[in-house]
């Protein structure tokens, strides 16, 4: 019997002293947040947050680069890998710059070197020939009109200016800069097929232009 009320002293002593306590809430507390923190290893909060970080780097690294394409009269046409926001003017330098065989009348006037470049973009100089052969089908329409021949009055997608573009019912800067940048074209459809314009504006025209 002594003996228990020994014990029970003990155990009252210990459990009443202020270190005491103090040790008791610290290993509690520590015992919480260890509890804690395997419910949150266990639940997969720790690997979604790491995923979603894996995730936005991959979706910076695939937005770094466009690829485009050029042609016509310059000193190396082909395709070329770019980066997001590069300009038309950066192209042209990657392509070597135009040759001399280049309308550079054509391009001062069609070709705005300040505008930015869109992924799958192709770019295309004409040849001082080409514009000479565009111009010589246009003067024998006005040719035919003065002898009293009707003439077709059709824009050339391929040859007219900017200007001349947007004069067409629907087409505006952006989609005349669009159907300039994407030339040359072998048929009126590949104004849609190109995705240049949509077939609602292609409707609008297609009765006043020609290629």
């Amino acid at each position: 019997m002594e003996e228990s009320k020994k014990r029970y002293l003990f155990l009252a002593d210990l459990l009443t002293s202020s270190s005491n306590q103090k040790l008791l809430i610290f290993l509690l507390l520590g015992l919480i947040l260890i509890g804690f923190g395997v419910f949150l290893f266990k639940s997969g909060l720790f690997e979604s947050q790491n995923q979603i970080e894996i995730i936005n780097k991959n979706e910076e690294l695939k937005d770094e680069n466009i690829t485009v394409e050029i042609a016509g009269a310059v000193e190396k046409p082909g395709v070329y890998k770019l980066k997001v926001g590069d300009r038309i003017d950066d192209l042209l330098i990657s392509a070597g710059g135009i040759n001399a065989s280049a309308d550079r009348e054509w391009v001062g006037k069609n070709i705005n070197r300040a505008a930015k470049l869109a992924d799958g973009q192709k770019l295309y100089i004409p040849s001082q020939s080409e514009v000479e052969t565009a111009k010589k089908s246009e003067y024998n329409k006005i040719d035919q009109a003065i002898l009293g021949v009707s003439g077709s009055g059709l824009v050339n997608i391929n040859t007219a200016s900017q200007k001349e573009l947007e004069s067409l019912n629907g087409i505006g800067p952006v989609y005349a800069q669009k159907i300039i940048e994407q030339r040359p074209y072998s048929s009126l459809e590949e104004l849609v097929s190109k995705k240049i314009i949509p077939q609602k504006t292609y409707d609008k025209i297609k009765s006043n232009i020609s290629y």
